[in-house]
């Protein structure tokens, strides 16, 4: 009986022992876990931090091109410093080679970058006056740059309509059933617009913080229908030929290219702008961190500054893109 007993007690002390010893595996094996997730989460949080300084810092450099350029003075083109784009390079290329440390350590970061003319865009807030009504003269344009990008013949009155209600004021009747007022052109489709209608516009129209002209000098051919009354494609891409010899310095100087009894409004068409859209791009492994500003340029001389409006980024994959 006591060596039956004696069994008995070295098998349940065994068992205690494996137990105890499953319970320790697992405790070490959380902790090595939750050990590697934080570096994980550290080396994450480092890596986004890195990131976002490098894109600041290509924003920074874009307002100094754009500061510099309007203290230059003259019209804005397409021939500019400001409009020529960063191509995608890797970024230890733009950095000082230290010879006593090791520059290739590191995973390949890749940067790129352009500047765009907010104003080479139709601004969709020219659409409603300053009383809150549609202007009838830029309904007419939007229509006219509708027809040119092949969008259904009822964008543009839809377009408005969505905008006066978005924009109208706490004792207008159109407040009552207002959608939300749109800061970009994509969040267009709060306007019940299609996605797909909304793509196509992105190309053509903005939406700027205040009235603008558009500028004669950057501005597509389609745009430039919007700006002038009674122009055509041939005579818009006259326009833009002419503008690729010498660019427009004067609103006179857009007034000679036109036919006799055509009009360029200084009012709606100009040949500088103060609104630009910084673009931003960085590459690291198998991630991609965009970044797009809008920026104004105010004062003159040397009180001159470029101003960050808005700025958004996006994380996605390189397959996204």
């Amino acid at each position: 009986m006591k060596r039956v007993r004696h069994h008995r007690q070295g098998g349940a002390a065994l068992l205690l022992a494996m137990v105890i010893l499953t319970l320790v595996a697992t405790l070490a094996a959380g902790m090595v876990w939750q050990q590697s997730r934080a570096v994980q989460i550290e080396a994450a949080e480092r890596a986004r931090a890195q990131a976002e300084w490098i894109l600041t810092g290509a924003l920074d450099f874009s307002r100094l091109i754009l500061r510099e350029d309007g203290r230059s003075g003259g019209p804005d083109s397409l021939g500019e410093p400001w409009a020529t784009p960063l191509a995608e390079a890797k970024l230890s290329t733009f950095l000082a080679a230290d010879r006593d440390n090791n520059t290739d350590s590191g995973p390949d970061a890749y940067l790129s970058g352009w500047i765009v003319d907010a104003q080479s865009h139709y601004n969709l807030r020219n659409l409603i006056d300053a009383e809150g009504k549609v202007a009838p003269i830029e309904l007419r344009a939007l229509e006219r740059l509708c027809e040119a990008a092949g969008l259904p013949t009822d964008t543009a009155g839809r377009l408005a309509n969505g905008l006066r209600a978005a924009w109208a004021g706490p004792g207008d009747e159109a407040a009552a059933d207002a959608p939300l007022a749109p800061a970009r052109v994509d969040q267009l489709v709060w306007l019940d617009l299609d996605a797909t209608t909304v793509a196509k516009l992105e190309a053509y129209v903005t939406l700027l913080p205040v009235r603008a002209v558009i500028n004669a000098n950057t501005a597509s051919r389609e745009v430039l229908l919007a700006a002038i009354d009674g122009l055509d494609l041939a005579t818009a891409e006259r326009l833009v030929q002419a503008r690729q010899n010498t660019a427009f310095d004067s609103v006179g100087a857009i007034q000679q290219v036109l036919p006799t009894g055509m009009k360029a409004d200084e009012n709606r068409v100009g040949f500088r702008s103060s609104y630009f859209e910084v673009y931003g791009r960085l590459r690291l492994e198998d991630r991609v961190l965009e970044e797009r500003s809008l920026v104004e340029r105010r004062g003159t001389g040397g009180g001159l500054e470029v101003v960050a409006l808005r700025r958004e980024r996006h994380s996605r994959q390189p397959a996204e893109r």
